[in-house]
């Protein structure tokens, strides 16, 4: 594995693509419940929300498993000596986070395409407690800038 001093065009393109993703369908995923019900019961599902918040979920998965890979393939960041109670919490936080953000769109596939309504409540569980690792997430990116001022924000944002 390969020692990496910040991230690629195509990590930071991910990063985001899958933030806007999950920001859109926590947006518009009020309704879904009404939609799964419908669909279950063999009604039309009316509406363009539905179909947005079905695709932009399984776009997120595809997204989620491309990042996981190349996150990967590119190896770690450069470290110098063992790493830090912080660092190594920061890690833990971004593999919870890979993991909620592949679990929160297959439970929503496994519950919409097929047709079970059993997991449906397991996926907003999963969901919302994926939303507070996010905050939690850009919470310290906030802290790392304006607190800590060491450019850990500029590595993702993609006009550094």
């Amino acid at each position: 594995m390969t020692l990496r001093s910040g991230y690629s065009g195509l990590q930071i393109g991910l990063h985001w693509a899958a933030a806007v993703l999950i920001a859109a369908n926590y947006v518009i995923s009020d309704g879904m419940g009404e939609a799964l019900d419908a669909r279950l019961s063999g009604q039309p599902v009316l509406g363009l929300t539905p179909v947005w918040h079905v695709w932009a979920g399984t776009a997120l998965l595809a997204v989620v498993a491309v990042r996981l890979i190349v996150r990967l393939m590119s190896g770690n960041r450069e470290t110098t000596g063992p790493k830090t109670l912080a660092e190594r919490a920061a890690d833990v936080g971004h593999w919870v986070l890979y993991g909620l953000m592949l679990a929160v769109p297959a439970l929503g596939a496994i519950t919409w395409f097929g047709m079970t309504d059993s997991t449906g409540d397991l996926h907003v569980l999963v969901m919302n407690a994926m939303m507070l690792v996010i905050l939690g997430h850009a919470a310290m990116a906030i802290f790392h800038h304006f607190v800590l001022k060491d450019g850990l924000l500029r590595r993702m944002i993609p006009l550094n």
